[in-house]
């Protein structure tokens, strides 16, 4: 058209084509200026009317977008594009408030199905999809489904890598899935775009976690919950240890024996570090232990034990028939 446009400059005709081709680049600004040129001379151009009308579509304006589109059906009623188009964006914003609604109602079912309804109108039409991606994302994660809720976040940053609000619902969706180091690189993009207070916190949450989840897991090694009263560690560093003691494997090949010391080590590191209430703060905020002098690569599991047990020696693991164990005080 630019071509077309040497030999004749004045050719509206020609200058709309070029407009409409430059909207459906996604060069929305000087499509707009091109057709508003052409509007100022000739106010009922149908053409131009719909190039605008196009214009708002695409970037998300859909409600003036619509009146651009009947404009351009008053002034040429059989102008089949804005015909398509002005069906496509009433379709698309009803569809897209229907789906609004059911969310804000709690029918996440219903929600879901019409934000997959809107996504099938027009594919042509990024940001809005974009949003009903997300939208549906949203939805996922209400219903806890958190890797579908990922797919429909990275579906919408794929049409629209500036969309921070799908970047944040992913993050946060990795957040709830341990996915942290995804999460930090969500929250880093959300934070170099939008510098808040809000933003530095979430991306400062997320490397925390991710810095922990690095770290053994004592709780889950001792095989007790976050919240585990003192009894319950006692009891479940009680039972731990004496499934690991090394003399409770004695007969067992090499190979046990090396995994059984590694666990019984690894029962007594927890053990030291859950039942101190002051070790237990630091670990469970993220802070490193060794700050406060603990090398763990020179832990003694066995003095833990002696001194739970209540004695230096007085125990031993005798058999009581094939495989089978007590523990017995001296």
């Amino acid at each position: 058209m630019d071509r077309a446009l040497e030999f004749a400059p004045a050719c509206h005709r020609f200058k709309i084509l070029k407009a409409e081709c430059l909207a459906m680049l996604g060069r929305y600004p000087e499509a707009q200026s091109v057709a508003s040129d052409i509007l100022r001379m000739d106010s009922t151009n149908a053409d131009a009317l719909y190039v605008r009308g196009l214009c708002l579509y695409y970037e998300d304006c859909i409600e003036k977008a619509v009146q651009f589109f009947v404009q351009a059906l008053r002034m040429a009623p059989d102008h089949e594009k804005a015909c398509i188009a002005c069906r496509n964006a009433k379709a698309l914003k009803a569809k897209k408030e229907d789906g609004n609604k059911a969310f804000k109602e709690g029918n996440y079912k219903l929600a879901y199905e019409l934000y997959t309804e809107a996504l099938g109108i027009d594919p042509n039409n990024i940001k809005t999809n974009a949003k009903l991606y997300c939208n549906r994302g949203t939805v996922n994660s209400k219903l806890r489904k958190l890797d579908d809720a990922i797919e429909d976040c990275t579906n919408a940053v794929k049409l629209d890598d500036t969309y921070i609000k799908a970047y944040l619902r992913r993050a946060q969706c990795y957040m709830d899935t341990e996915q942290y180091e995804e999460a930090v690189r969500d929250y880093e993009k959300v934070y170099q775009t939008e510098k808040t207070k809000e933003h530095k916190q979430l991306l400062k949450n997320a490397q925390l976690e991710l810095k922990k989840s690095k770290r053994k897991d004592y709780y889950k090694i001792l095989g007790v919950d976050k919240n585990a009263s003192e009894d319950e560690i006692k009891k479940a560093y009680r039972k731990r240890a004496l499934m690991h003691h090394p003399d409770r494997h004695s007969g067992a090949s090499a190979e046990v024996q090396k995994e059984e010391e590694k666990k019984f080590k690894e029962v007594g590191e927890a053990f030291t570090i859950l039942s101190d209430p002051k070790k237990k703060t630091r670990y469970d905020s993220g802070q490193d232990l060794d700050e406060e002098g603990m090398n763990m690569g020179d832990f003694d599991p066995n003095s833990i034990f002696k001194a739970f047990f209540g004695g230096p020696g007085g125990f031993s693991f005798e058999a009581s028939g094939p495989g089978n164990f007590f523990f017995q005080f001296g």
